[in-house]
């Protein structure tokens, strides 16, 4: 009886997560813990309006935490990442390790995997 095979790293990336805005946002605001708005749309190079689109699919998955209020009389909305948002940076980050092992490693001899050009 044989186990089944490995799952391959790319499955174990989470489509939240990986798209390069949100991994953008979440890594920025894992380095700096609590980040301004303005700041982080200056870092990425986003509008203001593709940033929010991107903060609601985060915020409504749980993985940041969006807090708004007043730095003297001006407006300000700030983000920190929430315990799920640690975890699922941190997941992201060992799937894409894991396919990167994976892209170079050598090539087991007598492996089952195929490649496009040998013959089936």
């Amino acid at each position: 009886m044989s186990t089944a095979p490995e799952q391959h790293p790319v499955n174990g990336l989470d489509d939240v997560v990986h798209q390069r805005v949100r991994l953008g946002i979440l890594t920025v605001a894992h380095q700096a813990r609590r980040v301004e708005f303005g700041f982080l749309r200056t870092t990425l190079g986003l509008t203001a309006g593709n940033l929010s689109q991107h903060l609601s699919v985060l915020e409504k998955a749980g993985l940041v935490k969006v807090e708004k209020g007043y730095e003297g009389k001006r407006a300000r909305t700030w983000l920190s990442l929430t315990t799920a948002g640690d975890r699922a940076l941190r997941d992201e980050v060992a799937q894409l390790k894991r396919l990167i092992q994976q892209i170079e490693q050598p090539e087991q001899p007598g492996g089952d995997a195929q490649r496009r050009d040998a013959p089936p």
